[in-house]
């Protein structure tokens, strides 16, 4: 158990916008429980009428109490006399649009969306569609992949929280990059499989869950491919899929080793990597989405063979691909537990 939880007047105030959907709705359930925050307000998009949370997800009856308002701009006065924190689960034009008034209003971002992940401003015609408005914001976003950021980027107040595929992909790989274990030319190739509950609560025949089986989509084109590119430092090949399961991502990728990497120094790169990262698991067998769903882990696995290395890495998308890595990124700039809200049993000590 936690032991001196501050009370409910020194807590951070978090707000939630896009409450609505998948990982909205997750930060409402891991927020509601967080020792050290406070949940204040939950948002939907503007034009809604405001319901209940619990009429929204009805599993939460009687455990989460909490109205789900339509947002407008005229909450921005006076926001950060009652709120120091807002997470963000918006289409990705919407955050671009509103993160930086919330700013100006005072209060921290966690932004989950794709609207601060790229540097390069020139990508989003390309990979989302549309011109960025407020590119002067990219360089002071820091690039929200928990385990990987550091403390001088945790000084910031608008945080770009890492998307789903990118986090499996590159937690599996930058320990072998940090360590150069990787053949100079190698260009790893990530085979990476979502269930439909990354393509959002909207309805929509092509992500309908009977009408899934498993397709690959997206060849080249898709947007997490650069925004990998851009967190690894070099080119990959990624073919994400589309499976018939409700939540979680398993990628496997296939790397070239350099010369003479032997299996000792691959165990090491990741123990060294990752042996004070509570949030990433070092298994010993190839790693199931049933054994992430509904947690804030990331499983890894791998196996040599002469130069060749897989590498199989499972997460929640919902979790550790958006929500949970939202609040991971809060503890830790708060200098809090880094599991702090996210494990129950009174794990998250």
């Amino acid at each position: 158990m936690l032991q001196n939880l501050p009370s409910e007047s020194v807590k951070k105030r978090a707000i939630v916008l896009g409450a609505a959907g998948y990982s909205g709705a997750e930060l409402v359930r891991l927020l509601t429980r967080h020792p050290f925050m406070h949940l204040v307000a939950a948002y939907a998009s503007e034009g809604r009428v405001a319901e209940p949370f619990s009429s929204l997800y009805p599993r939460f009856h009687q455990q989460v109490d909490l109205l789900v308002e339509p947002w407008s701009d005229a909450h921005l006065a006076g926001l950060a006399e009652r709120a120091d924190v807002a997470f963000l689960a918006l289409p990705h034009e919407a955050s671009e649009q509103l993160a930086p008034k919330l700013l100006d209003a005072g209060v921290t971002v966690f932004d989950l969306s794709g609207a601060f992940r790229l540097k390069n401003p020139a990508l989003y015609p390309e990979f989302y569609g549309y011109e960025h408005q407020h590119a002067t914001y990219l360089a002071q976003a820091p690039y929200g992949l928990a385990e990987w950021i550091t403390r001088e980027e945790l000084a910031q107040s608008l945080f770009a929280v890492a998307g789903c595929y990118p986090t499996a992909s590159s937690l599996a790989l930058l320990p072998l990059i940090q360590h150069q274990l990787l053949a100079e030319q190698a260009v790893p190739v990530i085979s990476a499989v979502s269930g439909v509950s990354g393509a959002g609560r909207k309805a929509s025949l092509t992500t309908s869950f009977c009408e899934v089986g498993l397709a690959a989509y997206g060849f080249f084109s898709h947007r997490h491919r650069p925004e990998i590119e851009q967190c690894l430092g070099r080119s990959v090949v990624f073919t994400p899929h589309l499976g018939n399961f409700k939540r979680g991502i398993l990628a496997t990728i296939v790397v070239t080793l350099a010369k003479n990497v032997n299996k000792a120094q691959v165990e090491a790169a990741f123990q060294h990597s990752y042996q004070h990262k509570p949030l990433v698991r070092l298994v010993h067998n190839s790693p199931n989405v049933a054994d992430v769903a509904g947690t804030p882990f990331c499983d890894l696995f791998w196996q040599q063979q002469g130069q060749q290395l897989v590498i199989v890495a499972a997460i929640d998308n919902l979790l550790k691909g958006a929500s949970a890595q939202a609040i991971q990124l809060a503890n830790l700039k708060y200098q809090w537990p880094e599991t702090a809200g996210l494990l129950a049993g009174g794990d998250d000590e």
